[in-house]
């Protein structure tokens, strides 16, 4: 697997890494083959640290946790429980859902993510200003592309899905489901439940 820890004000001794990747190792290796790479993250704040922990298994599969403690090390174990928690929790579930990847010639549909940031300031003025607006195929001058990366589309059911969308902790997933063939969006929404927009039915009309 490959490792990158990085912190914001923070001493990365050789005890501190050396930790991270055994703590790591020992819990992926219960669940998957082996990982591909993960980042962790630490900074500190006035009085806490804080570690953010994101592990790549492959296949478009993200494992995700956030964590914070009194010291570095505690923020880590905070983080990396988290990630434990979840996939004890899908420990069957999980299992099965590797070795059906396994088994599968599926080749996952790539994307691009972009990473965007927005001058509102500017916005306004070129609305006030009542400037035309850009092709919509490409971005306002207003808004900066700050980094693109690939990004998988993966063919899941439904209970796949919300399995990945819980251990990634992520607010979005899409996806192509399995019972249609069409793209499907999970989202959290602001109350706390998950929306789900299904694709299929705009198909039928």
């Amino acid at each position: 697997m490959k490792l990158q820890i990085s912190g914001k004000q923070i001493d990365l001794s050789e005890s501190l890494q050396n930790q991270v990747s055994t703590h790591l190792d020992a819990i992926i290796e219960k669940y998957f083959d082996k990982a591909i790479d993960a980042k962790v993250t630490f900074s500190k704040e006035r009085s806490f640290f804080t570690c953010d922990i994101n592990v790549y298994v492959g296949n478009g599969f993200l494992l995700r946790g956030e964590g914070e403690g009194t010291d570095a090390i505690a923020a880590f174990d905070d983080a990396a429980e988290h990630i434990a928690k979840r996939l004890r929790r899908y420990h069957k579930r999980i299992s099965n859902h590797a070795r059906t990847l396994s088994m599968s010639d599926a080749i996952n549909e790539m994307a691009k993510e972009y990473i965007l940031k927005q001058d509102l300031d500017k916005a306004d003025a070129q609305q006030n200003d009542n400037e035309a607006n850009l092709p919509t195929n490409q971005v306002d001058s207003h808004t900066q592309i700050i980094t693109e990366y690939p990004t998988e589309i993966v063919q899941l059911n439904i209970d796949e899905a919300l399995m990945r969308f819980d251990l990634a902790d992520q607010n979005l997933l899409i996806f192509r489901n399995k019972a249609n063939n069409q793209i499907s969006i999970l989202y959290k929404r602001m109350d706390g439940n998950i929306s789900w927009i299904d694709t299929s039915a705009a198909q039928k009309r």
